[in-house]
């Protein structure tokens, strides 16, 4: 039986049915916002994986080119791996959900949105969120639901909720907030150096939008909602539990309290290793519980000790910043490089610039779009110490990129001003905690090694939470381990002006708006704190593009003569190329020439406005004579342009011969002396040669 509900969401409506697609799922929807459409499916498996140490939950979203009227561009013509749109829309779905199944749920779980039409106005990532929340709350897989997802945009100064496409071109805030009825719980999105105020407005609006989306969930589960699978929470001996305690109490506080992170790695290893040898003959095959065990015991220590000590696990204070570093131009050949450091995690980031042909192409539903500025974040294995197979970015390196790519992107300069494709690379050397944040930092640094005018340097900090009950602290500059036993991970980027870009992560159901309120603050004290130390490293962009960037010209020439420059089967742009410049024109006649020596470039340009260039009357060129005729020679004075040079007047005195003034492939002065209507070019030696 179908089922169908639905409301008005920025002026347009937004339906969820149930009841006609995919039946054999654990529970399917048809979404639909315009006529962008989504289907959201939810399976579980049937029985559970008690050896699964995390949960086991896979969020996959694929666009379907047919949706936007489209053939995949591959050589196969049809839909490949997860292009960067797809693997972003996946984990803004992925992220929220998980703090929202019971820590006993072991049974693999995949929730599958599928784009199937898209009207060029919606975006259909909001949707697959709301529909992934709606499936779960309607199947029988324990969720403690539901969850909304709106986009929020601010067009001439009014919040905008789920703003179209054409209304993002216009607004200076770009955001996806989820939330539950009372609380925030996950925030990705950026801004055009706004405010922590108008940040708060702008989170509040989203939340009062969302509530029509969690009555419209509530709906359908009255309706045709399964009875949840209960589950049987795994029993511990009661022994065991006192055991581990009497050995583990003492040296847990005490490997908690070690500063160093290695020295209290080592001890926990220690500590670890003993208890499980003093208990393997007590209780025999309970290894994963007793590691289970002690996991709790280091977490529940260490938050009471910032919740009730104000104190940290590497002895900082809950407001400060672990030690800053950084260092510009620590590689001699590329335009712009930086190494920025922050306790234990180090990013090398590196700005190379490049001309229009480097510029980055985006094929997705909406067509092929052409990005000048773009971020790669790479995380090797190397920097936590660890083996592990390179198989390209995965999920985590490509949404870093991306948000650091966002935060850095209001303060690039327009391509009219600064006619250079700009990428960043971020290497991490380092990784113990806010990688994407020194990514931020250090690739801000590269920009201005680099020369690149940007209007502001871009920090990002990230902050963390602990809350027990009503009791809650704030972490600023976590690290990893924080991270791992902290239930927040909170990341804000921008200039000294405002924000640019923020992330929210929740290992908790969400937070309310007073530590929201609190966290802003908290993540705006820290940027300014870095950038402080960043700015006497490097305060300003440097005055000069490196030596080793490419310089590039324009120029505009008559969309006509566009074929003259190219020549026949590029012909004439080879030869122009041979100077060591690259060439790219463009419909309108721009064409854009880069290279990394001046004289190459000047060289092309000179070639390209020969090439384009009118003959002038009375104007002296030096020619090269292509053929003789009995009466007269025609000689290119402009490439592609050959003028008459009759034998009356090669000279003063009468020239009884052709040959005996020129030869084929001389080089010689002539002067224009007339241009008739068909275009015919006359021209005259002897005009230039003084009178005998």
């Amino acid at each position: 039986m179908i089922h169908k509900v639905e409301t008005e969401l920025g002026g347009r409506t937004f339906s969820m049915e149930t009841g006609r697609v995919a039946k054999q799922a654990n529970s399917a929807l048809w979404v639909q916002h315009g006529e962008t459409v989504v289907m959201v499916t939810a399976c579980r498996a049937e029985q559970p994986n008690a050896d699964r140490s995390f949960l086991p939950l896979t969020v996959e979203y694929r666009e379907k080119a047919y949706a936007g009227g489209r053939i995949p561009g591959s050589i196969f013509k049809r839909e490949a791996r997860p292009s960067e749109k797809e693997t972003l829309s996946a984990r803004l779905s992925d992220h929220p959900l998980r703090p929202t199944f019971p820590k006993e749920y072991a049974y693999e779980t995949q929730v599958y949105i599928t784009i199937l039409s898209a009207d060029g106005e919606n975006d259909a990532d909001v949707l697959g969120m709301v529909g992934a929340s709606a499936a779960l709350c309607m199947s029988d897989i324990p969720f403690d639901g539901p969850l909304a997802s709106v986009r929020v945009g601010r067009v001439g100064g009014e919040l905008v909720v789920n703003p179209t496409y054409s209304q993002l071109e216009e607004s200076d805030i770009e955001m996806i907030v989820t939330c539950s009825r009372t609380e925030i719980v996950s925030v990705e999105g950026g801004a055009h150096e706004i405010s922590e105020e108008e940040m708060m407005a702008a989170l509040r609006f989203a939340h009062a939008q969302a509530q029509s989306l969690l009555d419209l969930q509530d709906e359908l589960v009255k309706v045709v909602g399964k009875p949840k699978l209960v589950l049987e929470k795994a029993a511990v001996d009661p022994a065991l539990v006192k055991a581990v305690e009497e050995l583990a109490a003492g040296p847990i506080s005490l490997a908690n309290r070690t500063n160093v992170r290695e020295e209290r790695q080592a001890k926990v290893s220690e500590l670890t290793a003993s208890v499980q040898q003093a208990l393997a003959e007590r209780f025999p095959g309970a290894a994963k519980e007793i590691d289970e065990l002690l996991y709790q015991m280091i977490r529940i220590d260490m938050r009471l000790m910032v919740l009730r000590e104000k104190k940290r696990i590497d002895g900082r204070q809950l407001r400060q910043v672990r030690p800053v570093s950084c260092e510009t131009s620590v590689l001699p050949r590329t335009h712009g490089s930086a190494i920025f450091s922050r306790g234990h995690t180090q990013a090398l980031c590196v700005a190379t610039l490049g001309s229009k042909l480097d510029e980055r192409m985006v094929d997705d539903l909406r067509g092929k779009t052409f990005k000048s500025y773009f971020l790669d974040y790479n995380f090797p294995p190397f920097s936590t110490g660890e083996v592990r197979r390179e198989s390209g970015p995965k999920r985590r390196e490509i949404g870093h990129g991306h948000l650091a790519e966002r935060a850095i992107e209001p303060v690039i300069p327009a391509v009219d001003n600064f006619p250079y494709t700009i990428r960043l690379v971020s290497d991490i050397l380092e990784s113990n905690g806010s990688t994407s944040m020194a990514t931020v930092c250090g690739c801000s640094l590269a920009l201005m090694d680099a020369g690149i005018p940007i209007k502001s340097a871009v920090t990002g900090a990230g902050v963390g939470l602990v809350k027990e009950g009503d009791e809650w602290e704030l972490l600023t500059d976590i690290q990893g381990t924080e991270d791992f036993l902290g239930d927040m991970d909170f990341k804000v980027a921008g200039t000294p002006e405002g924000i640019t870009a923020i992330q929210l992560d929740m290992k908790i159901k969400g937070i309310s708006f007073e530590i929201m309120e609190a966290a802003l603050e908290r993540a705006r004290e820290g940027r300014m704190h870095i950038l402080s130390i960043m700015n006497e490293c490097l305060a300003a962009p440097r005055k000069e593009l490196s030596q080793y960037a490419p310089r590039i010209l324009f120029i505009r020439i008559d969309p006509s003569k566009i074929g003259a420059v190219i020549g026949p089967g590029g012909k004439m742009i080879r030869e122009i190329e041979k100077t060591g410049a690259s060439i790219n024109v463009e419909d309108d006649g721009t064409i854009t020439i880069a290279s990394v020596e001046a004289a190459a470039a000047a060289a092309a340009r000179k070639m390209i406005e020969d090439i384009t260039a009118e003959a002038e009357i009375g104007r002296t060129y030096n020619g090269t004579v292509k053929r003789i005729m009995p009466f007269g020679a025609f000689v290119e004075i402009l490439p592609g342009r050959e003028g008459l040079l009759h034998i009356s007047e090669m000279d003063h005195k009468r020239v009884e011969k052709v040959e005996d003034v020129v030869a084929d492939g001389q080089r010689i002065e002539v002067k224009v002396i007339d241009i008739d209507n068909t275009g015919k070019i006359r021209l005259s030696h002897k005009a230039i040669l003084p009178k005998k």
